[in-house]
């Protein structure tokens, strides 16, 4: 059975993936439009792709501007990552607010990511797997973030492990929004 969560930042959920268990093992069913309509979601996926990390890697805080936005899926269908989500919506009463939920193989929840978010995680334990189903195709010339440590966010490592890139934007105070 779906079950969405309404989470503090407007639009955004957590959603718990149906699961079928039987005698072969599980099967969980990430994306049903169907579902997504019934709930007035607005998502069509046009492009998917998964990152495999290792323990404390932080990827994130990511985004695209417009005309390239996108709202997103995310789920983690081996081991666990914290993933995190921040309002960028210049207009939205929870601009600037962020949320994390840990997402698992074990719990099978997922968030939906509106548009207007940026959005990143830290793996919890080697060899997690974070999917993703994306509604629009990557665009390398829209492709931002801001700086993983410049908006509140307890990350609970001492040595997080990123990319040059990620380390490269900027702080959330000095972004000027798109959104």
């Amino acid at each position: 059975m779906w079950q969405f969560e309404p989470l503090p930042l407007q639009g955004a959920f957590l959603i718990t993936l149906p699961e079928f268990v039987d005698d072969r093992g599980i099967f969980i069913k990430a994306y049903q439009e169907s579902i997504f309509t019934s709930r007035q979601l607005e998502f069509r996926m046009k492009e998917s792709y998964c990152s495999v990390s290792h323990k404390d890697v932080i990827r994130g805080m990511h985004f695209q501007v417009p005309p390239y936005d996108h709202s997103k899926v995310v789920f983690c269908p081996q081991g666990s990552i914290l993933d995190v989500i921040v309002d960028l919506r210049k207009g939205s009463p929870t601009y600037g607010h962020h949320h994390s939920e840990v997402l698992s193989a074990a719990n099978h929840r997922a968030f939906f990511i509106p548009k207007g978010f940026a959005h990143g995680f830290k793996s919890l334990e080697d060899h997690s797997i974070t999917y993703y189903l994306v509604s629009s195709e990557h665009n390398s010339s829209a492709d931002d973030g801001i700086l993983y440590n410049s908006f509140g966010m307890d990350w609970d490592t001492v040595q997080p492990i990123l990319s040059a890139r990620d380390l490269s934007f900027s702080t959330l105070e000095a972004f000027r929004s798109p959104f």
